[in-house]
């Protein structure tokens, strides 16, 4: 299956990677400080914004905002020293990462504002711990005890109005929605990112039985990147009708927000 194309373009991106077999990558408090010293050192490099991270005993959430379309180099200046340093200090051979580093361009502000909620919130899911704030090695608690400080500086994490949500619970239907943003497939033409649709309108609405349905195929189709005007036109509703059911299938939690 060929690789999904890489997104360089500069703006926010949510990078994950994992240990190779879900290993640990993390075992003492000296390797997640050298984690985050290399993430300064490529920041000095790169001249990226990190927004907020967490480190996970497997694996690790990076949310940052590029300046440049440098992301590949700014993460292989973490990833690869950190390798390294890990295989040296436990005598061990072989990839540390599961393969290469996943991310996604994040081009909507809901997207965004969920996506805080769900990196600081991983370790309260894992049952780590209750509280944001708690768990040393995730953004919150670097920058209440002013640890690392300087690798936020800039960061949105450090607006009240940013910080003040992080304590409100990631819903199912949120989960959902970043589900439904990482499944998007996305390509850079020339200084654009474009957004590739899936399915045409016909697929999306072409075998329906019932209304319920019709509403549901509506969130679907837009979705998968299609305007409601455009959704509107091929249904023969208005715009305000296509508008309030997508409102209506966010608020029951059918299928995500969009």
């Amino acid at each position: 299956m060929a690789r999904r194309p890489r997104v360089e373009k500069e703006g926010f991106h949510h990078i994950v990677n994992r240990g190779v077999a879900r290993g640990d990558i993390f075992i003492e408090d000296e390797d997640y400080e050298k984690f985050l010293e290399l993430i300064a050192i490529s920041k000095e490099r790169y001249d990226f914004t990190l927004h907020a991270v967490c480190l996970m005993n497997n694996h690790y959430h990076l949310l940052i905002e590029t300046k440049h379309r440098n992301l590949s180099l700014l993460v292989r200046q973490i990833n690869a020293p950190y390798a390294q340093y890990f295989n040296k200090k436990y005598n061990r051979v072989g990839p540390l990462w599961q393969g290469r580093f996943k991310n996604w361009f994040v081009y909507d502000d809901k997207y965004l504002s969920v996506l805080f909620r769900y990196i600081e919130q991983n370790p309260i899911k894992a049952k780590i711990n209750k509280v944001i704030g708690e768990y040393g090695w995730a953004s919150s608690s670097l920058i209440l005890e002013d640890r690392y400080i300087e690798l936020f500086k800039a960061s949105l994490l450090l607006k009240e109005e940013v910080w003040a949500m992080l304590n409100k619970s990631v819903s199912e239907s949120e989960y959902r929605l970043i589900d439904a943003f990482q499944k998007i497939v996305y390509q850079q033409q020339e200084q654009d990112i474009v957004r590739l649709k899936q399915k045409s309108l016909d697929e999306h609405f072409g075998n329906y039985q019932t209304l319920q349905e019709r509403n549901s195929k509506i969130l679907e189709a837009v979705t998968d990147g299609y305007k409601q005007s455009e959704i509107a036109r091929y249904l023969g509703l208005s715009s305000a009708g296509v508008s309030y059911i997508v409102r209506h299938q966010v608020k029951e939690g059918v299928e995500s927000q969009i």
